[in-house]
């Protein structure tokens, strides 16, 4: 014969653990909120010094953009660049961060395009 349980018992460790999981994930949720903004203002300064020093090594130095990534230290480093020959144009890119593209004008060098607010 088994010992009778008391009542609400069975139940009682995973309404825990749901709690646990409830609370960690409004933390997370919290502490992404609180960074959100610094970072999405980094990332889109990044991308912009990306996307100048890339176009001037890709259009002015003349090199692939490959061997153009290879300059990119820190976390300047992490963009993603992509290249327009048709129009001369360098576009680095955070992944849902931010991205900026600058645009080589003979006489005038790389230029990077106004910023519109988005990706």
């Amino acid at each position: 014969m088994t010992p009778a349980m008391p009542r609400g018992a069975t139940g009682q460790p995973r309404r825990r653990w749901r709690w646990v999981l409830l609370v960690a994930g409004l933390a997370a949720v919290a502490g992404l909120a609180w960074v959100w903004a610094p970072v999405q203002r980094y990332s889109r300064t990044g991308a912009a010094y990306g996307a100048r020093v890339a176009c001037a090594c890709r259009y002015i130095g003349g090199r692939g953009l490959a061997d153009c990534q290879k300059d990119m230290e820190g976390a300047v480093g992490w963009v993603m660049l992509s290249d327009d020959p048709a129009t001369r144009t360098v576009t680095a890119r955070y992944p849902l961060l931010a991205g900026q593209s600058a645009t080589y004008r003979d006489g005038w060098g790389c230029q990077l395009q106004p910023w519109t607010g988005g990706h």
